[in-house]
């Protein structure tokens, strides 16, 4: 007579939803084996694994999180944490990080953070609800308060794009300083002598690290730094408006802004065109990040390509790296990456122009 197997009753919660240990009968393997191909173990034959996966899709198992005090026995839970003013850049962030989520067959919990608006109660709760590690895109990176909460408790935590990584934190960045002083480099090699920036926002440490590459390129240039060519800014759109507003109404206005971000520099389009200026005819325009909306203007924004998708995948990476390590007993030792910038040219900056002279009557 054939026998057939069915979904055991006897271990499942009080919630009707499945254990580890109904996974495990229905695979005809132990809890610990379960344990291990949830967590990628590579001492795993494939057809244990297949019957374990089968097992896991036939009762639509999800892992305890009162379980997560044994080590290896759930799927990781990774949140990411957010409070970027730049919807184009969240959005290659969020592409990024879902992508590496997926093929590191992780839970990537995506929660909204916003500064100065219950972030330490926000970061505390995730402490509680037992996470394994945390992403903190910019802002964030950078926020003190939610670092000492996550820190304090022991939660790996990857910083992105910060301009000074914390020393218990992982970090993935590019040099902010090389890429705005290359930048600043390639205008004044156009032949713009006067040079407008704007500045980041000052919480962010990003934002110091590329206006002091700006300040370094004119320095190597010989050539002064002019307080009035420098505008504060807040990585929004608005603030960029404002700031290109200020650059344009000095005495002596630049022929070339460079912005710290895009969102910044696509504003700064704005106020050319209507203060009646060709761009990059009357005012060369520059921008950073590369987010999507550097090529949804016109004209398309000369920027700093930086990988944000590439970031975001290698946070998630390496911070299940270092989870994974610290329950193996490995030691755990706090990595630094630093990725490659580029800088893409496009058609929003040319040669100051020269207007011809004027001619002298017979």
């Amino acid at each position: 007579m054939a026998t057939h197997l069915r979904k055991p009753r006897a271990a499942k919660r009080q919630s009707g939803a499945p254990t580890i240990s109904d996974v495990a009968l229905l695979a005809g393997v132990s809890p610990m084996t379960v344990s291990r191909v949830i967590n990628a173990d590579a001492n795993v034959r494939d057809t244990t694994r297949e019957a374990v996966n089968a097992a896991i899709a036939q009762l639509s198992y999800a892992p305890n999180p009162a379980a997560r005090s044994l080590a290896g026995a759930a799927q990781l839970r990774i949140a990411l944490l957010y409070s970027n003013p730049s919807a184009s850049y969240l959005s290659e962030f969020l592409v990024g990080s879902l992508d590496s989520a997926g093929r590191s067959d992780i839970q990537l919990i995506v929660e909204k953070c916003e500064i100065g608006d219950h972030e330490i109660e926000v970061a505390e709760r995730l402490v509680r609800s037992g996470i394994d590690g945390v992403v903190l895109p910019p802002p964030l990176c950078d926020s003190r308060g939610v670092l000492d909460v996550l820190l304090g408790a022991e939660i790996p935590t990857v910083v992105v794009a910060t301009g000074r990584a914390p020393e218990q934190a992982a970090s993935v960045s590019i040099d902010d300083f090389a890429a705005a002083k290359a930048m600043t480099e390639h205008l004044l090699s156009l032949g713009h002598a006067r040079v407008g920036f704007i500045v980041g926002n000052p919480n962010q440490t990003a934002s110091a690290e590329r206006l002091a590459g700006y300040r370094a390129a004119l320095a190597e240039r010989g050539i002064a730094a002019d307080d009035a060519l420098v505008a504060a800014g807040l990585f929004t759109y608005r603030s960029g408006l404002d700031a290109a507003e200020q650059l344009l109404d000095v005495a002596d206005p630049p022929s070339a802004i460079f912005a710290s971000n895009d969102d910044m520099a696509a504003a700064t389009v704005a106020v050319a065109h209507r203060r009646g200026l060709d761009v990059p005819g009357d005012l060369t325009v520059c921008g950073f990040d590369d987010s999507a909306l550097a090529t949804t203007i016109w004209p398309e924004l000369t920027t700093i390509h930086q990988p944000i998708a590439d970031m975001s995948r290698a946070a998630v990476e390496l911070l299940v790296g270092i989870v994974r390590a610290a329950r193996s007993g490995k030691a755990d030792e706090t990595r630094h990456m630093l990725l490659d910038y580029t800088l893409i040219r496009r058609q929003s900056d040319a040669a100051p122009r020269r207007r011809p002279p004027v001619r002298s009557r017979g």
